[in-house]
Order: C-alpha cells, then sequence, then structure tokens
C-alpha cells in the first residue's frame, strides 16, 4: 500500500466521485429518476477526471484496484450510451455502488508507476486489456438484468427490467461479450508476439504464469460460450453462468495476481 504515491488532487477527485457514487447507491428512492441520474453523471465525471489525473497527467500508475476502477468507469459509460437508446433501463443503484467500492480501493491502493524504460506500445497493450474488461463488465451487468428479468416473469411479471424486453439485453450481453473476447484475443496474442518488446526479455514468449492461465482459461470459456450460443442455441441462465465464469477467471488472472503482489506480499510484480 503506498498511500503517498496518490497526489492531493487525485485524493479530492476521487474522493468526490466516490461520495457522489454513494448518494445514488443509498438514495436513489429520495432523489428520484431525475435526480438520482444527474448525481450518477456527476460522479462519473468525476472518476473520469481522476482517471485522467492520475494516468495521463502524471506518471500512470497501474494495480489490481486501478484497473478495477478503470473497468467500472468504462462499464458506466456503456450504460450511459445505452441509457439513451433505452431510458429505462435499470442497474445505476448498483453499478454506483460498485464506483463507490473500486474508488475506495484505488485511493488506497494506487498501484506502481510503470518503469520510464516501458515500451511505448505497452500504452496500447494496457487499453486493449482494460477495453475487454470493460465489455465483459457491460455483459456480467446485462447478464445480472436478465436474471433479474427472468425472476420476475417467474412471479407473473412483465418479463422485462424496466421496459427493456429480456431478450433485448439478452442479445446486448452477447454483442458485449463478442467484442469483448475479440479485445481479450488481441490482448493475448500481443502479449504472446510481442512479450520482450512490451515487458522485457523475460517475458519473451508465452510463460505459465498465474495471470496467463486464468487468462488464457477464460479466453477457453468466452469462445465456449459464443460457439454454443452460435451452434447449440445456448442462452437464459446457461449463457449467464458461463459469462459468470469467464469473467470470474479473468478477474482472477490479472486483478487477482497483482492483489496477491501488492496487498499480500507488499510489493508491485
Amino acid at each position: 500500500m503506498i498511500l503517498a504515491s496518490a497526489s492531493p488532487l487525485a485524493w479530492v477527485l476521487g474522493v468526490a466521485a466516490a461520495l457522489a457514487y454513494a448518494v445514488p447507491a443509498l438514495m436513489s428512492r429520495a432523489l428520484g429518476d431525475v435526480g438520482a441520474r444527474r448525481m450518477l453523471t456527476l460522479a462519473w465525471a468525476l472518476h473520469g477526471l481522476q482517471l485522467i489525473w492520475v494516468q495521463l497527467l502524471q506518471p500512470p500508475h497501474f494495480g489490481f484496484a486501478q484497473t478495477l476502477s478503470i473497468t467500472v468507469w468504462l462499464a458506466l459509460t456503456v450504460y450511459g450510451i445505452e441509457r439513451q437508446r433505452y431510458p429505462r433501463m435499470r442497474a445505476r443503484w448498483a453499478l454506483a455502488g460498485f464506483g463507490t467500492a473500486a474508488i475506495g480501493l484505488a485511493l488506497v491502493f494506487p498501484g506502481a508507476p510503470l518503469p520510464a524504460t516501458s515500451s511505448p506500445l505497452l500504452g496500447l497493450h494496457s487499453a486493449l486489456g482494460l477495453s475487454a474488461y470493460g465489455l465483459f463488465a457491460a455483459a456480467v451487468a446485462h447478464g445480472w438484468l436478465m436474471t433479474r428479468a427472468e425472476r420476475q416473469m417467474r412471479h407473473g411479471g412483465p418479463g422485462q427490467d424496466g421496459g427493456v424486453p429480456l431478450l433485448t439485453l439478452e442479445r446486448l450481453m452477447f454483442r458485449f461479450i463478442g467484442a469483448g473476447f475479440v479485445l481479450l484475443t488481441l490482448t493475448l496474442l500481443a502479449g504472446l508476439l510481442f512479450g520482450e518488446q512490451l515487458y522485457g526479455p523475460a517475458h519473451a514468449g508465452w510463460r505459465w504464469t498465474h495471470k496467463n492461465v486464468f487468462t488464457l482459461l477464460s479466453w477457453i470459456v468466452f469462445a465456449a460460450l459464443l460457439l454454443g450460443h452460435w451452434r447449440l442455441g445456448w442462452r437464459g441462465r446457461r449463457a449467464v453462468r458461463m459469462l459468470d465464469v469467464g469473467a470470474a477467471l479473468l478477474l482472477l488472472g490479472y486483478v487477482g495476481s497483482r492483489f496477491v503482489m501488492e496487498v499480500m506480499l507488499g510489493r508491485a510484480p
């Protein structure tokens, strides 16, 4: 834990964003639809400014908590875009709660700065991986909405979540899975083909590390899910369960390995 590495401005922006996220997470009904949406937009904007300051206007820091923070911000960005087309989609209180937790972790565990000798391609490689994380996070959110809509159907409800039909949620979920799978594939290929240029001679070729093994396992699960959906018509609960397994494996890959190194062992990998 390197609290000193977080600048005062990063702390101010981070605390402000976390508090702004906490308001709709805890007081969504009291605020009403318009008030909660405005507060979530403010939190998203403050969160984005904090990430820009930490990652672009200072020497960038990376770690498990920063990865979670960026992933949640990307998922909220996707949610905000979707709200323009499906204004009655209801997931903001859960995303706001994740935003509060992610920013809090990033402030306590700001990670370690990238070495000055890092390859210029490392930023592109990291962007691909983080974008994949964000898309899979959006897919998981849609899977959760699908599960809730199915539960409403079993109890005699309308079979839709906040006005969004179940089949639409499923279609969106698979779109995010497909896009995330493409980016994850590119990330794995880049690490395999250009590992030495990205991380140094010790990372040439494929290495059976904790991160690589879990990431590869997640890739296999997502590939099987997409193939099963295309060829065998896998849908509903089976698809959501496989998505959750793949997302958990992916989370254990980078985030899990960094958590062990940074928190449990007290050093950056």
